[in-house]
């Protein structure tokens, strides 16, 4: 393990079924979410707003029932990053030599109709790109970039955000025709 300092933080289990079409991918969970045992904890975290507008999974429901709406809508969430070393909840503090990366194979073994992957922030796909392999087959998967939800990420405003993620919704409609 690092040699840098910071505390060992291990993320969340993957929220999915194996029906699952869609893969949000963070990096790792923040000190508030690791806190609450849930993802995307942070109040100001625009990610539950944004899923509430796109799916039904408001911030205000309970978080039961916020996931259950993104499983019957296809969707599964998890994190690249498994075990890190990091100070503090932002990305940048988190030491690269630390990284182990979760199973991400495994979970597309067991969801074989996984076929798009968003990224919720550059971090998040920086980190599958370097540690992350998934075995070469016959299905194509489609990923994609999406602006990070955390506060730390202010260049955006939550409209802009919104119309952005917008994509994961189209992804859901579009793998729900083809299934």
């Amino acid at each position: 393990m690092s040699t840098t300092p910071g505390l060992a933080v291990c993320s969340f289990a993957p929220v999915c079924r194996c029906d699952a079409r869609v893969l949000i991918l963070g990096s790792m969970p923040g000190e508030a979410s690791l806190a609450a045992g849930e993802y995307y904890a942070h109040p100001r975290n625009a990610f539950w707003p944004i899923m509430g507008a796109l799916f039904g999974a408001a911030p205000e429901q309970p978080y039961p029932v916020r996931l259950e709406r993104l499983l019957d809508a296809g969707i599964a969430l998890w994190d690249v990053i498994g075990r890190c070393r990091r100070s503090g909840s932002l990305d940048s503090a988190i030491a690269a030599d630390s990284i182990e990366p979760n199973d991400l194979a495994g979970l597309f073994s067991a969801c074989p109709r996984l076929n798009h992957v968003f990224f919720n922030g550059s971090a998040a796909e920086t980190a599958f790109r370097r540690h992350v392999h998934l075995p070469h087959g016959e299905r194509s998967i489609h990923v994609l970039r999406l602006p990070s939800t955390s506060p730390a990420h202010a260049a955006l405003n939550f409209s802009d955000k919104l119309a952005a993620w917008q994509a994961v919704r189209n992804a859901t409609l579009t793998a729900a025709h083809a299934a």
